[in-house]
């Protein structure tokens, strides 16, 4: 299978064993023959935003290799599927959640449709995601992307 683009994906957890929720969908995660884990960063303890009345969040991003014959709705539609596997409720906007698997980034795809937005909004509006980028190493994908918005904002073509 030919590996060639890059997903940065952020998973967060603040209901129940919040460790067993996080280690479940990367094994879940790596079981996908689509997809190679590439890097992971350590998990980051952070108050919720939106939304505050609900538990700490444990968050922690994956860097992926995704297979060229994978489209971005089959990835979401995998996600999605492990989010709903491992009981993942939709209780209330921004409430809280045993699992949550979002895609960061996608190669540098700047998109936006009633199902996905990318790059993902929590790059810009959760400080963490910033944070765990660099302890990783991969500050450059935020910087990409804010090169990318600022072009898509400023440019005078």
């Amino acid at each position: 299978m030919k590996y060639s683009n890059i997903a940065f994906l952020s998973l967060g957890s603040n209901i129940g064993d919040r460790h067993h929720f996080m280690d479940q969908a990367i094994w879940e995660i790596s079981t996908l023959p689509e997809l190679q884990k590439l890097k992971q960063s350590e998990r980051l303890e952070t108050a919720p935003l939106e939304n505050t009345n609900q538990p700490y969040f444990l968050n922690q991003i994956l860097k992926v290799m995704v297979s060229s014959a994978f489209t971005l709705p089959c990835l979401l539609d995998s996600l999605q599927g492990i989010e709903d596997k491992l009981g993942r409720k939709r209780r209330s906007w921004k409430g809280p959640r045993e699992i949550d698997i979002d895609i960061l980034t996608y190669e540098a795809v700047v998109m936006k449709t009633d199902f996905l937005h990318l790059p993902h909004h929590s790059m810009y509006s959760r400080p963490f995601i910033k944070q765990l980028l660099t302890d990783m190493g991969e500050i450059g994908v935020y910087a990409l992307y804010t090169e990318l918005n600022h072009e898509k904002h400023y440019s005078t073509v």
